[in-house]
């Protein structure tokens, strides 16, 4: 009887709890071995988690595949990793179901400006705003990977307006796309909501700037779901104070917790979330990387494998 293949993960531990009773039902030609800081893996080939450190590959030397147990790959190592090493990214249907209920939730929120109004009936203001339809609010979605398709088609089913950029040319029913630096400007300038669904990368770092919200139509909104690295956040700031972005619904920040002096907080046009949009369920996870291995030992074409040049 051949040996159980392993697999090493690195969780938190309710979360772990459940990978092994996965492997344990549905896997039995695996075995599950919980990260250690202090041992090595000698011989097994397959890593699953979040954050791994950087001598990752040092002690794991044959190490064949990394799982990344989250939507994006920007808290791997690459630079450590052997460009031999195949890198897989999670995409699971309850990451995107949840990814898609924030970004209605924030989309709403901001074209019906709840933010403003948290503040002013807090305060005792009564100020009721005239009501936009939907038909009438144009929604920029920056990215249109797996997520940002998701969303995409849902705020097309509620009447909005709905254009897509992104950094390869799309095709999508009801959107109007635009691919390349070189339409960013033109995407940007009849854009009301702006979201942010980007996979943080060398190109993205940053591209939330100062020069992007002038960009955009003056009082238009944005939502940052994709990570806190693709925002200046001083430059929001000024944006915000100035009135020209009217106000912003951030669930990732470059600094989380954020410090307590973080003048983001507070914001009387900022809505802050802990980093909550979306998260996958690990009984998910756990199949998708049962698969994953399955697919890797038998030869077969690996799903959702990474393009390390593109960085997703």
């Amino acid at each position: 009887m051949p040996k159980p293949i392993p697999v090493v993960l690195k969780s938190i531990p309710a979360h772990a709890a459940v990978w092994h009773e996965v492997f344990l039902r549905e896997a039995p030609d695996m075995v599950l071995r919980d990260w250690d800081a202090e041992t090595g893996f000698s011989g097994i080939t397959y890593f699953a988690g979040w954050m791994p450190p950087a001598d990752l590959a040092v002690r794991m030397p044959d190490l064949a595949l990394v799982f990344s147990v989250g939507a994006g790959i920007d808290h791997l190592p690459l630079a450590d990793i052997p460009a031999h090493v195949a890198i897989v990214r999670m995409i699971a249907p309850d990451v995107t179901r949840s990814m898609t209920e924030y970004v209605l939730f924030g989309v709403l929120a901001l074209h019906r400006d709840i933010v403003p109004y948290v503040l002013e009936t807090r305060e005792g203001v009564w100020n009721p705003r005239p009501i936009r339809p939907a038909r009438s609010r144009t929604i920029g979605i920056m990215g249109l990977g797996v997520l940002g398709r998701a969303a995409a088609k849902a705020l097309v089913a509620l009447g909005f307006r709905v254009r897509g950029w992104s950094q390869s040319a799309k095709d999508m029913p009801g959107v109007e796309t635009f691919a390349g630096r070189a339409t960013l400007d033109t995407f940007l300038a009849e854009t009301d909501i702006l979201v942010c669904l980007l996979p943080l990368t060398g190109e993205t770092r940053h591209i939330l700037d100062d020069r992007l919200f002038r960009t955009l139509p003056r009082g238009a909104a944005v939502l940052n779901v994709g990570r806190g690295g693709h925002l200046v956040e001083p430059d929001l700031l000024r944006a915000l104070d100035d009135g020209h972005i009217s106000a912003a619904i951030l669930d990732v920040l470059s600094e989380e917790p954020p410090p307590a002096d973080c003048p983001l907080l507070g914001h009387p046009r900022v809505l802050i979330t802990p980093h909550s949009a979306s998260a996958s369920q690990p009984e998910e996870a756990a199949r998708q990387m049962i698969t994953i291995v399955r697919q890797h030992g038998s030869g077969a074409p690996i799903d959702h494998l990474v393009d390390r040049g593109k960085g997703f």
